[in-house]
C-alpha cells in the first residue's frame, strides 16, 4: 500500500474519533453511576471537535489517498461535520430519555461514536472496501445498541431480528460487489466508472451486480 505521512493529517478527525472513543472507554471502567455525566460531557466535545477538524484538513481539490481507498475533498469535510453534529444535537435531545430508560451510560456513548466513525469511514470511501468496512461498523455498532437494554425481552427480539436482517444484506452487498468486481476487474469506484464509460465491462454481469448492492445497501437502511 502506497502511503504517505501527509495521509495521517487527512485522516486526523477519523484518528481524533478513535483515539476519543477509547478514551472514553476506558475511563468509564473507573466511574461511578453518579459520575455518568463525565462521559457523556466527554462524548460530546468529542464530537464538536471532530467536527472541526475536517476543515483544517481536507483537500480543496479531490485527492485520493491510502492508494485510492480514500478520497479527500470539501464535499467529505462537510457531510463529516453535518453527521457529528447531528449526532451531538440527537444525544443533548436525547438526554432524558436515556436516563428513563437506563441507557445513559459509557457504553451507549462509545457504540454511538463508533457509528459516527462507521459514517465518516463511508463518507470518505473511494473503494469498495472502505466502503464495506465503514457500513459493517455503523451495523455492528446499531445492533449493539439496540441490544443494550439487555432487561427487555422487545429489545432482546429486536436487535436478533435486525442481526438476521443485516447479514442478509451484508451477504447481498457483497455478492453484489463481486459481480462488480467481474465485470469491470476493479473494486475501486473511479476505476469502476472509467471502466463502464470506456465500455470495457460485462454490461450485464455489471446491472446484476448494481441491483444487488443497491438492495443489499437499502436493507441495511431499512432495517
Amino acid at each position: 500500500m502506497d502511503f504517505q505521512l501527509s495521509d495521517l493529517y487527512t485522516l486526523l478527525p477519523e484518528i481524533f474519533l478513535l483515539i476519543g472513543v477509547s478514551g472514553i472507554l476506558l475511563l468509564d471502567l473507573f466511574l461511578s453511576k453518579e459520575q455518568r455525566g463525565v462521559t457523556y460531557a466527554l462524548t460530546l466535545i468529542v464530537l464538536v471537535v471532530t467536527s472541526v477538524l475536517p476543515w483544517f484538513f481536507y483537500d480543496a481539490d479531490p485527492r485520493v489517498i491510502m492508494s485510492g481507498l480514500v478520497v479527500s475533498d470539501a464535499l467529505g469535510a462537510a457531510l463529516k461535520s453535518t453527521v457529528c453534529v447531528l449526532i451531538a444535537v440527537g444525544l443533548v435531545y436525547s438526554k432524558n430519555y436515556l436516563l428513563s430508560r437506563g441507557l445513559h451510560r459509557g457504553e451507549y456513548f462509545s457504540l454511538t461514536l463508533f457509528a459516527t466513525l462507521g459514517m465518516m469511514v463511508m463518507i470518505s470511501s473511494n473503494h469498495f472496501l472502505s466502503l464495506y468496512l465503514g457500513l459493517e461498523l455503523l451495523s455492528l455498532s446499531l445492533y449493539a445498541m439496540v441490544a443494550l437494554q439487555r432487561d427487555s425481552g422487545r429489545s432482546s427480539e429486536a436487535a436478533i431480528k435486525y442481526f438476521v436482517l443485516g447479514a442478509i444484506a451484508s451477504g447481498m452487498l457483497l455478492y453484489g460487489m463481486s459481480m462488480i468486481y467481474g465485470a469491470t476487474g476493479h473494486l475501486n469506484i473511479e476505476a469502476i466508472v472509467s471502466s463502464i464509460l470506456s465500455g470495457h465491462s460485462d454490461s450485464n454481469l455489471l446491472r446484476l451486480g448494481v441491483v444487488f448492492v443497491i438492495v443489499g445497501i437499502g436493507f441495511k437502511l431499512g432495517a
